[in-house]
């Protein structure tokens, strides 16, 4: 990438639109507290649409002080991502035309002779009427449309010569173009329709009983059949070799209890009693050694008792974390759950406190005054958490391995909110990570810890 430097003509201030201003605020709103440095980028888009197309550097400013960031930190994204122009472009239209390797097989090159040709032999320089610019910039993320522009938020796919000639000339008569590919395709369909999977050879999906063939027969096809018993066969196998694969989901519906440690003023408290997230004295407690009760159901009590069959280890002793065969079903529902966080959370007033946020989505995990004997476990050995977030965690109340073994999905989604990523938790499994190193056994991760390995891990 070539050095990327601010234009040397630099307007004399920079503020947003009342409506600009409004939406950034808005914007600014949706990242938890200390979060707000998340928002740099979509803000300076909006700076950028809003100056005609290019990032003046009052603009950087601006941004930097509203998200409460050092210049040069807003600038080293703003320098970074070719997304942002920091010269004047066209009045009418900049052209970014994509050179990476797959737009440069299908003609790219036929593209870039057109800008030069029609706009400037130079990229980034102005047009004569200073209604057009033009760059060569990396992957544009749509390989099979190639070769493709892009101008502003739109892309132009599936292009060659004559078809860019007509965006332009469509820009040039201050109309805005459709987006999308240039040729007969439907997004990113086979040109020329679908290849497969058509007319008689299409054979019917079968549902749970079966589909009706073209003989009127009822019989699921082979393939299908065999697509939706091969899931189910390996989370079987998995579960009778006993690897643990199946445990992670069962001992998470059913609990886990503190294993008869005591506690230390044990701390169930979903209100604003601690609105900082440190527990006070005045803190509702269970009495001592209280522990949390898993379902009383016989499902639950099967599951509990194969929870107590040793885990898989190495030779080394150490404990491989494994986990079930995936299942789509699995993104589905956790897409679902995040569309229902994201929901609950549009409809909090932006002013919520990180607590008020987090009960509209989940429940409080129970936590603990101080650490059992005032020494905490290291955290820090499940991957995922750092030192930032065991420090939120320890502010939560959350000190121990066992503690974090119990959660379940709403205690998973109330700590969520408070973490800069919150689908860390599901993503590196903390509670399959918790209760392996609860039991006392160690994971691939946790050794590498212990050794020093992981920078990331160290206080």
């Amino acid at each position: 990438m070539a050095v990327r430097r601010l234009d040397p003509q630099q307007p004399e201030d920079f503020a947003f639109t009342p409506d600009n201003l409004s939406w950034a605020e808005s914007t600014i709103g949706n990242y938890p507290p200390g979060k707000q440095a998340s928002a740099v980028i979509p803000l300076l888009w909006r700076a950028q649409e809003q100056a005609g197309g290019w990032l003046p550097e009052p603009a950087v400013r601006y941004v930097g002080d509203m998200l409460d960031m050092p210049e040069i930190r807003v600038l080293e994204v703003a320098t970074f991502y070719t997304m942002f122009q920091l010269s004047p472009v066209g009045t009418k239209a900049h052209v970014q035309v994509c050179g990476t390797t797959p737009c440069m097989l299908r003609g790219s090159d036929d593209l870039i002779a057109v800008c030069k040709r029609r706009i400037n032999e130079q990229p980034h320089a102005l047009s004569g009427d200073g209604a057009f610019s033009w760059e060569e910039v990396e992957c544009l993320g749509a390989c099979v449309n190639a070769p493709l522009v892009q101008v502003g938020r739109e892309t132009f796919e599936d292009l060659d010569a004559g078809a860019l000639e007509r965006v332009l000339d469509a820009y040039a008569r201050g109309e805005k173009p459709t987006p999308g590919p240039q040729i007969e395709r439907h997004y990113a369909a086979p040109v020329g329709g679908a290849t497969t999977l058509k007319g008689a050879q299409q054979a019917p999906l079968a549902g749970p009983h079966g589909s009706a063939g073209a003989n009127g027969s009822t019989a699921a096809p082979a393939a299908a059949a065999q697509a939706v018993a091969q899931p189910v066969a390996l989370a079987q196998a998995a579960e009778a070799s006993g690897d643990g694969a199946g445990d992670d989901q069962r001992e998470q519906r059913a609990g886990r209890s503190e294993a008869g440690k005591p506690a230390d003023e044990i701390v169930d408290a979903p209100t604003s009693e601690r609105v900082s997230g440190v527990a006070h004295a005045g803190a509702h407690t269970d009495p001592a050694g209280a522990k949390p009760q898993a379902p009383t159901t016989d499902a639950a009590a099967q599951d509990a008792s194969r929870d107590e069959q040793a885990s898989p280890t190495t030779a080394g002793g150490e404990t491989e974390h494994a986990r079930a065969p995936a299942d789509p079903r699995d993104d589905e529902a956790r897409a679902a759950e995040q569309a229902d966080i994201d929901a609950k959370l549009a409809r909090l007033d932006k002013d919520a406190t990180p607590e008020e946020r987090a009960n509209a989505v989940g429940s409080r995990p129970r936590g603990l005054v101080n650490a059992r004997g005032g020494e905490a476990d290291d955290l820090k050995r499940i991957k995922g958490i750092g030192p930032v977030n065991e420090t939120r965690l320890n502010e939560l109340g959350i000190y121990h391995f066992d503690q974090i073994a119990g959660w379940e999905r709403p205690q998973v989604r109330w700590v969520g909110v408070y973490l800069a990523f919150p689908g860390r938790i599901d993503r590196e499994d903390w509670v399959g990570q918790a209760r392996v190193l609860a039991s006392g056994q160690e994971t691939s991760f946790s050794r590498r810890v212990d050794a020093g390995e992981v920078a990331s891990s160290k206080d």
